[in-house]
């Protein structure tokens, strides 16, 4: 088979495996070959140890750049992402609490930038958002990801994230249904923690306290809704393997053989669909002495992993003279992905 013939009829990839296999350079010749063919197509980079701009040869950072005529591409970067997650946050909460708590908002979104599973969270929310705002400008986009460990996580953010906000709103549904009994039973029940109450003490009466707490209600309600939409619908997107794709990236070596097999299993675990293994770098046959040695150990790893992912189809690429560097460089690698394996 073509490594093409994974993009046709395709309108999401994601590229990952081990770190140092080259999956940036076959997310960036998947890209160019699909823009070459009439597709227009985004390559989007969620690695923050980014290589596009390096493998490029141009600068390319977290505003959309062109890359080549039909090709645009774009470094997802971390920190800002996170910091304009934390900021949208602080705004909606310091909107709903009274004002001298904001202090204790921004301490709190202090402490929970750096806690584990912010980046993901973040960098997840703009995955879903590009694949959001892609449809109707671009054919295709491809994501180049991060290492296979970081990836396995972000693939089962969406249902993750998803069942959490489920969670929220049953129990805010269950806070509002509890909160209408006490008043049925007991008129307008005051809540010392409530804002509308911390705030403006006995200066606002039962009904004003009540609209202002039914406003606040419903402003989480929304936030919470639409944030369980996209995450929905992102792992739609994931899980249709009529329109998305997912390739692992390896080299003929233990190592990364091995930790293919395990990301394997947890993209199947999460229902995404792996639909090719790229073997990269592989070394040429029939040259003799060396490189003809490492072929055939490299031929004992393939061994075990078609044993282990039989179904699995798989496409091998070539061992290059020399670094891929520059869009002539890309453009001679794409060539490789309309060549019969190896």
């Amino acid at each position: 088979m073509l490594l093409l013939d994974v993009v046709e009829g395709r309108q999401v990839l994601f590229v990952g495996g081990k770190g140092g296999v080259g999956k940036t350079s076959v997310a960036s010749a998947l890209a160019l070959a699909a823009a070459r063919r009439g597709r227009r197509t985004l390559v989007v980079s969620t690695d923050p140890a980014h290589n596009l701009g390096h493998l490029w040869d141009r600068t390319v950072g977290d505003e959309i750049v062109t890359l080549a005529e039909g090709l645009d591409g774009v470094e997802i970067d971390p920190a800002r992402t996170t910091d304009e997650h934390l900021a949208a946050v602080g705004a909606t909460m310091r909107r709903l609490m009274p004002e001298h708590l904001h202090g204790e908002v921004t301490k709190h979104l202090d402490l929970a930038r750096d806690a584990p599973g912010t980046h993901e969270a973040a960098v997840l929310e703009r995955v879903a958002e590009t694949v959001e705002e892609a449809e109707g400008r671009y054919d295709l986009v491809v994501f180049d990801t991060a290492p296979s460990g970081h990836t396995s996580r972000l693939m089962s953010l969406p249902e993750t994230m998803s069942a959490w906000t489920e969670g929220l709103l049953r129990r805010q549904d269950r806070s509002e249904k509890f909160g209408a009994a006490l008043r049925g039973l007991g008129g307008d029940t005051q809540d010392p923690d409530d804002p509308a109450v911390t705030l403006l003490g006995d200066r606002e009466g039962p009904t004003a306290k009540r609209d202002r707490r039914g406003r606040r209600d419903q402003e989480i309600r929304r936030i919470l809704v639409r944030r369980q939409k996209r995450f929905a619908r992102l792992r739609e997107v994931l899980q249709d393997a009529q329109r998305t794709a997912f390739l692992i990236v390896l080299t003929a070596e233990r190592l990364p053989v091995l930790e293919t097999i395990e990301l394997h299993a947890q993209l199947e675990r999460t229902g995404v669909d792996v639909a090719t293994l790229v073997v990269n770098k592989r070394s040429p046959a029939d040259v003799g002495g060396f490189l003809e040695s490492r072929r055939d150990q490299e031929e004992v790893h393939l061994s075990a992993l078609r044993q282990e992912l039989p179904g699995v189809p798989m496409v091998q690429l070539p061992l290059l003279g020399a670094d891929i560097v520059g869009p002539d460089a890309v453009a001679d690698f794409a060539k490789a992905l309309a060549a019969p394996s190896a």
